[in-house]
């Protein structure tokens, strides 16, 4: 029976065992003793050697999803001689492990800050398959990137065509660049996901794009090459896609005239989902949607375009990653609620059961940022107790430190249980932070039944490292200490 506290959309699940493929990566199952595989690993044994909280990514399923992906991608965009370029954003997930698997597919990699461009790097891709976005990018940024080779700057104002007309006339290179396009389309998601909104701070209004790529072309050290357009994240309708690449191709054919396009990026944004009820991803129907609106205008208007690109993140890294927490206290809370309407409302109550865990919004940002939903399942052990509504909150001092809002466990998740939340792979680790002084978790992937750690856990010394007034006022401290040990006839003495 659902908690009338719960709301509408989540029932009690029949099966509090059960890992809906939907949600849950591919290769998780439960084992003989009910303990929680992922990738062949069991999620206690994971936790004993490595702690928690604690990142657990599958590596070999983030191979999987980049295959079918580009899979699905190519079949619909690379037709009639188009080549498409994928490039992994890796604000999704930054990790060395994440980005030599997919260079190792031929992936290219979007940055949009000099750390993820230095990270990418020394991961070891090829810096001409990068591409570099920012609306806030440095001389220092663009000296560097250009000077080691990068493929592509994305243009997001008019400053910076002056900015890296600069840079490239000194280091006496041609760098390729795209000009970001705010297309103006609402992509139907959260207003901080969505990302070509007209009044926002990413891209360049298409009324201003024809002026602008003529005073790129006053730099002879400055090669337009294509435009690019991104509308958000967590889409699932291809009409948002359609739009926004009809308006990008529009302005296309207007500056092919004058300049040598050959590349439209689409952007990214597929969304996965994180409860049973989100919708799938419906990347085939928007692949197919799009493919066929670029060649219907390619044929109609007999414009050139040899490359599409595009730049997924989270469709890949975040169904194949979770996180492990261990419970530290459990506590009902009986909570009022109106029976009825108007004036004849009556009150309720209801119990629902609050589960505090070993970390929350440092290690988890979205809930709090997003109002985000997410699905969890005990992960050491089968339970056959009855359902019970939960909130699952991490031990920050912040009221909104709430992993999980809303889901159903067993009734009898007790302290030193595991927690496993689903779909943690993409923007949790990279949007982690040292909030009330906690050490942010290790990450851990899985790949070929075996563990092993990609980016360590911090310390409580690794958190304080950065404080040198900890390092000085530790010798005035002790300083101080003797000071108060010595005695009134010592002083006098030594004065």
């Amino acid at each position: 029976m659902s908690n009338p506290l719960a709301p509408d959309w989540l029932v009690p699940p029949a099966d509090q065992n059960a890992l809906d493929q939907k949600v849950w990566p591919a290769h998780a199952r439960r084992d003989d003793d009910g303990v929680l595989r992922v990738g062949g690993v069991s999620a206690s044994r994971l936790v004993e050697q490595y702690g928690s909280p604690l990142y657990v990514v599958d590596l070999d399923e983030v191979v999987e999803r980049a295959r079918h992906l580009e899979h699905v991608l190519t079949s619909a965009l690379a037709v009639s001689g188009r080549t498409l370029r994928i490039h992994y954003a890796t604000k999704a997930l930054l990790a060395a492990d994440v980005i030599r698997a997919l260079d190792g597919l031929g992936w290219g990699f979007d940055v949009s800050s000099f750390g993820e461009w230095e990270w990418t790097r020394r991961a070891g891709a090829n810096p001409a398959h990068v591409e570099y976005q920012g609306n806030n990018k440095t001389v220092h940024e663009l000296r560097a990137a250009i000077s080691h080779g990068v493929g592509q700057m994305v243009i997001d104002s008019a400053i910076e065509v002056e900015r890296l007309a600069q840079v490239t006339a000194e280091l006496g290179v041609t760098q390729d660049v795209m000009i970001r396009v705010n297309t103006g389309v609402h992509a139907g998601t959260h207003e901080y996901l969505a990302t070509a909104r007209e009044d926002q701070k990413f891209g360049v209004a298409r009324a201003d794009i024809p002026a602008l790529a003529a005073e790129i072309a006053r730099h002879p050290s400055l090669r337009l090459i294509g435009l690019h357009s991104h509308i958000g994240s967590q889409i699932v309708a291809p009409d948002g896609f359609v739009e926004a690449t009809k308006r990008v191709l529009e302005l296309y054919k207007t500056l092919q005239a004058h300049h040598p396009l050959t590349t439209l990026n689409i952007g990214g944004g597929f969304a996965i989902p994180y409860t049973s009820v989100d919708p799938d991803s419906n990347l085939e129907d928007i692949a197919q949607a799009v493919g066929q609106e670029i060649d219907g205008f390619v044929t109609r208007e007999g414009i050139t375009l040899d490359t599409i690109a595009c730049e997924p993140g989270r469709y890949v890294v975040g169904p194949a990653g979770i996180t492990l927490y261990s419970v530290g206290t459990t506590k009902p809370v009986e909570v009022d609620y109106p029976v009825g309407e108007g004036s004849d409302a009556e009150s309720g109550s209801a119990t629902r059961l609050y589960v505090s865990v070993d970390g929350g919004m440092s290690d988890n940002l979205r809930p709090a940022l997003y109002g985000a939903n997410y699905t969890a399942r005990i992960a050491n052990r089968a339970s056959s107790a009855p359902p019970a509504l939960v909130r699952v909150v991490g031990s920050h001092c912040e009221s909104g430190d709430i992993v999980i809002h809303d889901d159903y466990l067993p009734a009898d998740v007790t302290p030193g249980d595991l927690v496993a939340v689903a779909a943690t792979g993409a923007y949790c680790h990279s949007l982690s932070s040292n909030y009330n002084a906690l050490g942010r978790p290790a990450l851990v992937v899985v790949e070929g039944g075996e563990a092993r750690v990609a980016i360590q856990s911090e310390t409580p010394d690794d958190v304080m490292a950065r404080d040198l007034g900890l390092a000085l006022g530790s010798r005035t401290g002790a300083q101080n200490t003797a000071d108060e040990n010595t005695t009134v006839e010592e002083r006098t003495d030594q004065a």
